[in-house]
């Protein structure tokens, strides 16, 4: 079996205490976001469409479509992140890493299928924090039902890569299934 690197998300995960400061909204952009998770199995390939049910989302190239084939269990979620909507396959390979499929979707046909779903969702804002290292990382202060939750994330090139840690990122989460954005999403519900 072959992998695409440009196919293969790497990150580790940390809680935050969000308290005090938050010094990661300082020089950040911010974004808006909801991400909608599918049921396992909503999906189907057909003649090199991903469809849910007759919807027609998007036709992954020949690349995606192997790796699609290739893999049994996915992630699917719908992300609306400023008004743009995502549809993203992620199944987990190891502790911090995943294979990941992501696309943009028409906004008419992604309005329509999270209208109609009533998806276990999220929503937060996102906080894209320049690192003192170069690397970048996205903090997420969770709305709703999970109002104080704050998570970072680092995405790294590597698995082993070092990485300097902010002193305000606390525990590190990498890889505990019950703190993935979908869980969240499941013990609220809807």
């Amino acid at each position: 079996m072959w992998i695409l690197t440009e196919y293969i998300e790497i990150e580790r995960r940390f809680l935050v205490d969000g308290r005090e400061q938050k010094p990661w909204r300082i020089g950040s952009t911010a974004s808006d976001i909801k991400q909608y998770y599918l049921p396992q199995g909503a999906l189907s390939l057909q003649e090199g469409t991903l469809l849910m049910d007759s919807m027609e989302l998007v036709e992954p190239n020949k690349e995606e479509i192997e790796i699609w084939r290739t893999i049994q269990q996915w992630t699917v979620r719908i992300r609306v992140r400023d008004g743009v909507f995502f549809l993203t396959c992620k199944s987990k390979m190891s502790h911090a890493s995943a294979h990941e499929l992501e696309w943009i979707i028409d906004a008419k046909t992604g309005a329509s299928l999270v209208r109609v779903g009533g998806f276990p969702h999220v929503k937060k804002t996102r906080y894209v924090w320049p690192g003192p290292d170069g690397k970048v990382w996205e903090v997420d202060e969770f709305e709703g039902p999970l109002a104080g939750l704050i998570l970072a994330e680092v995405e790294l090139q590597q698995t082993h890569e070092k990485v300097e840690i902010p002193g305000w990122v606390g525990q590190e989460i990498t890889g505990l299934p019950s703190w993935s954005n979908k869980s969240l999403a499941d013990t609220i519900g809807s």
